[in-house]
């Protein structure tokens, strides 16, 4: 076997896996996740619909491939500690009125009861929002603080999706800020370290 062989199907095997992320990406995007099936996605990247199971593993296992190239919460949670809860108060305000811009992560909060996309939908909520800011915060019981500022803003894009979005005000702003303060606080005093 010659080299330029060996070194070309390294490259033609991520070019045709990356061809099977962007259909599905795209596919998940516009039709959900139970109407798109690994054929139409496989159909759509002109690749072997083998090798959406050898790449990815199911369909589910797909999906998750996809949803780690979304944007996560990483750069929210940077910055400095004291400014967090006002952070993560204006990004919870904006989900009021705005879902999100990521068709994916919409695909994600409408089938997220879906068996198959459930366990996909856990993972990506504990590595990219739990985990990240549970590392942010110090002192005791920071899993449990970081599990009850998620649960704020996952709960207002719930409650946006089912009765429809609301403009923020800046009070809501500041209540939404007071909340955040409270959940990450490092005791029952009140301040985040």
């Amino acid at each position: 076997m010659s080299p330029q062989v060996s070194e070309a199907r390294p490259r033609d095997r991520e070019a045709t896996r990356e061809r099977i992320l962007q259909a599905a990406r795209t596919l998940f995007g516009e039709h959900g996740y139970e109407r798109v099936t690994v054929r139409m996605i496989a159909a759509s990247a002109e690749a072997n619909i083998a090798l959406v199971g050898r790449y990815f593993g199911s369909k589910a296992g797909l999906f998750a491939a996809v949803l780690q190239g979304e944007p996560d919460l990483h750069t929210l949670f940077e910055g400095d500690l004291e400014s967090l809860p006002r952070r993560l108060a204006e990004y919870t305000a904006e989900r009021m009125q705005h879902p999100s811009d990521s068709p994916i992560v919409r695909t994600l909060e409408r089938f997220a009861s879906h068996p198959e996309v459930r366990d996909v939908a856990r993972e990506r909520l504990i590595t990219a929002v739990l985990s990240p800011l549970e590392a942010r915060l110090t002192g005791p019981d920071a899993g449990a603080r970081a599990r009850m500022a998620t649960s704020i803003f996952l709960g207002v894009s719930a409650m946006r999706r089912r009765i429809g979005p609301r403009t923020p005000t800046r009070a809501d702003v500041d209540r939404l800020t007071a909340v955040f303060e409270a959940c990450l606080a490092d005791g029952p005093q009140g301040a985040v370290e």
